[in-house]
C-alpha cells in the first residue's frame, strides 16, 4: 500500500481553518505561524491533486473536495483520539480522560457538583466539561467527542437513532421574585396573577427560553401573555436583575439555591401548579466507552437521578449501571437543567 497524502496535523489544520473560518485564526488556535498552516495545506492539495479551499472570498470556504476531507478526517480524528484513551484505560483509573457535556443550565449548576464528587475518588482522570447548547451537545456525543451528557432539550432528531435517550431526573421551575415585592405576603398566587407581573427573560431565540415557553404552556400558562421587562443574556444576569427589583423570572431551582439560602430571592409557588421538565441523559452505545466513563455512570449518576429512571432500565444497563443503585433518592441540589 503507497503512503497516505496526508498526515493527521493536515487533517487538524484543515479542521481547524474550517472552524475558525481564516488561515490566520486557524493558526492562532493550533500555536503555528500562518505561513506554516499555509505551507501545510498547499502541500495537501498538492498530493491530493485537487483544491481545497475557494479563495476567492474574505473568509475561507472550503470547496466540494475539501468538505468531502474534512468529513473523513474528523471521523479520523475521531477515532484516534478514541484509540488513545483506550490505551490510557490499560492504566485502570490511573489516567485518562472523561469527556462530559450538558447543555447550559445544566453545565452551569448540576454537573459542577457531579464532576467535584468524581474527582476526589479518582484525582488521576482528567475531567472535561464541555457546555453547549443541546443539538450542539448532542452532536458532540453523536461523533465520539463526548462519552456521554446530561441535557434540558430536545435532541435531533437526526440523532435519534443513533443516541440512547434515557429520562434522568426532575427539573423544578421556579418563580422567583424581588423579596420586596407585595406578592411575597401571600402563600401562594393564581395562574392569571402571573400576568399582572413584569417578567425578565432570556432572549426569545434562546434554546432555554424556548423550553421554558413550552413547559409553561403544558402547565396552561401562556406566556404570550407575559410583559417583559427586559430580555437578558444569562441566567446569572436574570437573578441578579429580580433581585435588584426588576421583574419575575421563571428558573430552575438548583440555580437559586444559594440565593434563597442567603434570603435574597423569593421563590413564589402558584396555585395548583408544578413546573418541571425532564433531563435527559444522552450517549452513545455504538462508541467505545471509557472505564472512567463506566465508574462516573455507575457511581456518580445514581446519586442525583430520579427514582423513575428506573423504567428505562434496559438502556442504563448498556451503560453498565447496577440496577442495585437505581432507586437512590434525587438530592435537591440536582434539581438541574
Amino acid at each position: 500500500m503507497s503512503d497516505l497524502p496526508f498526515t493527521l496535523d493536515q487533517l487538524r489544520i484543515l479542521k481547524a481553518i474550517a472552524q475558525e473560518g481564516s488561515f490566520k485564526r486557524a493558526a492562532d488556535s493550533l500555536y503555528v505561524s500562518q505561513p506554516a498552516v499555509s505551507l501545510q495545506v498547499q502541500n495537501l492539495e498538492r498530493q491530493l491533486d485537487v483544491p481545497l479551499f475557494d479563495r476567492g472570498g474574505r473568509r475561507a470556504q472550503l470547496t466540494e473536495a475539501g468538505h468531502l476531507l474534512l468529513n473523513y478526517g474528523e471521523k479520523i480524528l475521531s477515532l484516534c483520539q478514541e484509540t488513545c484513551r483506550a490505551i490510557e484505560d490499560l492504566q485502570n483509573l490511573q489516567g485518562g480522560t472523561l469527556i462530559v457535556g450538558a447543555s447550559q443550565t445544566t453545565g452551569t449548576y448540576l454537573l459542577p457538583k457531579m464532576i467535584g464528587l468524581f474527582r476526589q475518588k479518582y484525582p488521576d482522570v482528567a475531567v472535561q466539561l464541555h457546555v453547549h447548547s443541546t443539538r450542539r451537545t448532542a452532536w458532540s456525543v453523536s461523533n465520539g467527542q463526548v462519552d456521554l451528557a446530561i441535557i434540558g432539550g430536545e435532541i435531533p432528531a437526526e440523532l435519534a437513532e443513533s443516541l440512547e435517550t434515557v429520562p434522568y431526573a426532575e427539573d423544578e421551575l421556579a418563580l422567583i421574585l424581588p423579596t420586596s415585592h407585595p406578592f411575597t405576603k401571600l402563600e401562594t398566587i393564581q395562574k392569571e396573577d402571573l400576568y399582572k407581573l413584569q417578567f425578565i427573560a432570556l432572549d426569545s431565540q434562546s434554546t432555554i427560553r424556548k423550553v421554558i415557553d413550552q413547559v409553561l404552556a403544558r402547565c396552561d400558562i401562556d406566556t404570550r401573555r407575559f410583559k417583559f421587562e427586559m430580555e437578558l443574556n444569562s441566567i446569572e444576569a436574570i437573578k441578579n436583575a429580580v433581585q435588584s427589583g426588576l421583574g419575575a423570572a421563571f428558573v430552575s431551582t438548583s440555580a437559586i439555591a444559594k440565593e434563597l439560602q442567603m434570603g435574597v430571592l423569593h421563590c413564589m409557588p402558584i396555585e395548583g401548579v408544578v413546573v418541571k421538565r425532564t433531563l435527559w441523559l444522552i450517549f452513545n452505545p455504538n462508541r467505545y466507552r471509557s472505564k472512567a466513563a463506566e465508574a462516573f455512570s455507575q457511581e456518580i449518576l445514581p446519586q442525583f437521578a430520579n427514582p423513575n429512571w428506573t423504567q428505562d432500565m434496559l438502556k442504563i444497563a448498556k451503560m453498565n449501571l447496577p440496577i442495585t443503585t437505581l432507586d437512590v433518592a434525587m438530592p435537591n441540589s440536582a434539581n438541574e437543567s
